[in-house]
């Protein structure tokens, strides 16, 4: 079990004493953090959320942001395990999925599925070579991600990123699939994630591209709230400040056409070989340039 090995305190790195068997984790009396098991799967969280840089929104509105408590709730109001409504939502989806999982390096033994909605990483990458931990700060994704996919192999953890109980290196490849624009402070959440990758692993993010957050008026507080809980935007121009400078490489890629995705081409185009799609989609953006999603791709030092 790849969890047992590496699961550690994150102020003090030192390992975690965990009963797997009658799921206890034992921490002391004046611990700032709560743990324990969730059924089967381990949870390890700060007892209060972390004050951390505001973003702007909440600067501008002079709000705070309880994050921990915010996406505890959303998991529960929002079923993650149901497909979208639309038909083109979903397709587009599949593609957002392909695309990374075409990035993930051949033979890696360990992924970290950061925010891990539905499991959905888990289902395809997780074998008998390969270990897939899904992660997400909410308590029912990770417990019904592991009842949908089980698997040896498929582990779970609920855990905040500014405060990962891993190891400084144990994991190969990292993906954080539209999390980053929901987070407050993107670049301390690019270096937590940074931390746990061994030398030459890969981190795969994804975002919205060039976002224009919309907001509402909520009818609870009367203020205004950015649609969809999104906190940032970002492009080619804007990423490049979240890369840290001991990181050995990066690129970033815009790519899922707006309208060849959002336009009934999406029946025509959905039963295409991945690789067809993304000629096509290459294409579609070199002509007009109107992507829907920016991927980024670091190996770690």
């Amino acid at each position: 079990m790849l969890l047992d090995s590496i699961f550690v305190h994150p102020d003090t790195q030192q390992p975690l004493k965990v009963d797997w068997e009658h799921k206890k984790i034992l921490l002391k009396e004046d611990d700032q953090y709560k743990a324990g098991f969730e059924q089967s799967v381990p949870y390890f969280l700060p007892v209060q959320s972390p004050h951390l840089k505001s973003s702007k929104i909440h600067d501008d509105h002079k709000t705070e942001f309880d994050y921990q408590d915010h996406y505890q709730k959303d998991a529960v109001e929002f079923d993650y395990f149901q497909e979208f409504s639309s038909r083109v939502d979903q397709a587009e989806r599949i593609r957002l999925d392909e695309t990374i999982i075409s990035r993930i390096p051949d033979g890696v033994t360990s992924i970290l599925d950061v925010g891990c909605g539905n499991g959905w990483l888990a289902k395809a990458m997780v074998n008998d070579a390969t270990t897939v931990i899904s992660m997400d700060i909410s308590s029912r994704n990770p417990v019904e991600a592991i009842k949908q996919n089980p698997h040896p192999r498929h582990e779970a953890l609920i855990a905040d990123v500014y405060h990962l109980p891993l190891k400084e290196n144990p994991i190969d490849c990292i993906v954080a699939s539209e999390i980053m624009e929901h987070v407050p402070d993107p670049a301390l959440f690019v270096e937590k994630l940074l931390y746990v990758l061994k030398p030459g692993g890969k981190l795969i993010i994804t975002t919205p591209y060039d976002e224009q957050i919309e907001y509402h008026l909520c009818v609870h507080c009367n203020r205004p709230t950015p649609a969809h809980a999104h906190l940032h935007s970002f492009n080619e121009d804007n990423i490049g400040k979240l890369i840290p400078e001991n990181v050995r490489s990066w690129r970033c890629e815009a790519f899922s056409h707006k309208y060849m995705s959002k336009s009934r081409m999406y029946s025509s185009m959905k039963s295409l070989p991945f690789g067809v799609w993304k000629a096509a989609d290459h294409l579609a953006n070199k002509i007009w340039n109107r992507p829907m999603r920016l991927m980024v791709e670091m190996i770690s030092n």
